[in-house]
């Protein structure tokens, strides 16, 4: 994702952009095609209210920019409530087609194993969760630093034919969503107290994939648990979390309100697959059948992929990187996407464009100038480079407390969380906009 927008934004400006990629040559433990833009966890890039949310803010502040992911996703959207979802196959289709029509991009189907030489002198290395070993270790020897990693689960995704619709319904939480096929963008089960804590007893009973020696110490990122940690954690904990029984009406039973929810979101443009939400497992497969069929409603579901589970690697960045990405052992390497320690699609989007932005100045002698912390590009560039403990670092989604605090006359009649939230977001995108107009024209995300 990062480095396609990063290629994208290089080209956009004028500088032709030489593009790697392995697959298919050699593939990754999550992925299963050879596209350019293949989503591998969620068919979300999660809300897109860029007036009260900040990774909405953070959508808005990239499609002012130029973004290609968030101009594909238009193509590709299907209905999600108050989310931006995709169909995965059509959005990563329409992504590989723009960058490969790009008359200013070349696409390399071959590994790069190890650190460019030095003749490569202007290299963005985006290489994602799944950066190979032979890379990561290049990239340690080069740092001194061992690379941090955790583990990384992937939903389940089920036929929507095969979903019990006596027992489930169609509503977004809280009817959210402008469009009647919005507000009726996912699917529910609801669960009584009996069947959610037998639930819980399955999930905590079953098998789980075993760990080599080597991955045993690997954390996980708290952003991405599996379904089974957080039952761990407390027989509570998911109905706080991913199955809470909270803005939604069962019109099957509407009298008696469920004491847990399970909600699948739509996985595909045509509405056939559906995806369990927050459902990320290590489960075995054998298992995921078993006890995921014990939720009311999906007795007899069908799955077009089961959950699984892989190791993400990530670098200490406010430790190696400068503030426009480059790697401070060698300033010809920048670093994008989630390599970084952002977490999910957008967020390594939005580090690809800075780093596309930051590469295209160098090379045209303009200014690099670094988006004000102000903004939603600008709060995840500090917090990585400059705004974490590198002692503790750990990935992070954009949030509006990456945000510097709001002044004074910002905060002046805004008692309320959302009343702050809309002070952020309004301050984010005009300061976007007057950095944008400072830095040049905005290319479109169309391609020529």
């Amino acid at each position: 994702m990062a480095g396609s927008e990063a290629a994208w934004a290089l080209a956009q400006a004028g500088v032709p952009a030489l593009l790697h990629e392995m697959r298919p040559l050699r593939g990754t433990e999550a992925h299963q095609t050879d596209l350019l833009g293949e989503l591998v966890c969620s068919n979300s890039f999660r809300s897109d209210d860029h007036e009260t949310n900040a990774v909405g803010v953070l959508h808005e502040e990239m499609r002012r920019a130029g973004s290609l992911q968030m101009s594909c996703a238009a193509v590709a959207r299907t209905p999600a409530g108050g989310a931006l979802a995709v169909d995965r196959e059509m959005f990563a289709a329409e992504m590989t087609r723009r960058l490969e029509e790009h008359p200013l991009i070349t696409i390399v189907r071959e590994e790069v194993s190890t650190i460019p030489p030095a003749d490569w002198d202007s290299v963005i290395i985006a290489t994602g969760p799944l950066t190979s070993a032979s890379l990561a270790e290049a990239i340690g020897r080069l740092t001194g630093e061992e690379s941090l990693a955790f583990f990384d689960a992937i939903a389940p995704i089920v036929h929507a034919d095969s979903v019990d619709m006596s027992k489930a319904w169609f509503q977004s939480r809280y009817d959210k969503g402008e469009t009647l096929e919005e507000q009726r963008a996912y699917l529910n089960c609801p669960m009584d107290r009996a069947q959610y804590e037998a639930f819980i007893d399955a999930l905590i009973e079953a098998p789980k994939t075993e760990f080599k020696d080597w991955e045993k110490d690997t954390p996980y990122f708290e952003g991405c648990l599996p379904i089974e940690v957080m039952a761990e954690r407390g027989r509570e904990t998911l109905r706080f979390g991913p199955m809470k029984p909270v803005g939604l009406t069962n019109p099957h039973n509407p009298e008696v309100k469920p004491h847990a929810i399970v909600q699948l979101r739509q996985d595909n443009k045509l509405g056939t697959l559906f995806n369990l939400v927050g459902f990320q497992t290590k489960l075995k497969y054998g298992a995921q059948k078993e006890v995921f069929q014990r939720i009311p409603g999906l007795e007899n579901a069908e799955f077009a992929r089961l959950g699984g589970i892989h190791r993400n690697t990530f670098l200490n960045s406010p430790k190696l990187l400068d503030p426009t990405l480059r790697l401070k052992a060698d300033m010809r390497l920048r670093f994008a996407g989630q390599v970084t320690g952002v977490e999910g699609y957008v967020e390594s989007a939005a580090m690809g464009i800075l780093a596309g932005r930051f590469a295209a100045a160098e090379r045209l002698g303009r200014p690099l100038t670094p988006p004000p912390p102000q903004t939603a590009f600008g709060a995840l560039l500090n917090h990585i480079t400059t705004g974490a403990d590198a002692t503790s670092f750990q990935p992070m989604n954009v949030n509006f407390g990456l945000f510097p605090p709001l002044e004074e006359v910002a905060r002046k009649g805004r008692k309320g969380k959302r009343d702050r939230a809309r002070a952020y977001a309004e301050r984010a995108l005009t300061s976007c906009d007057a950095w944008l107009q400072a830095s040049g024209p905005a290319p479109e995300a169309d391609a020529p």
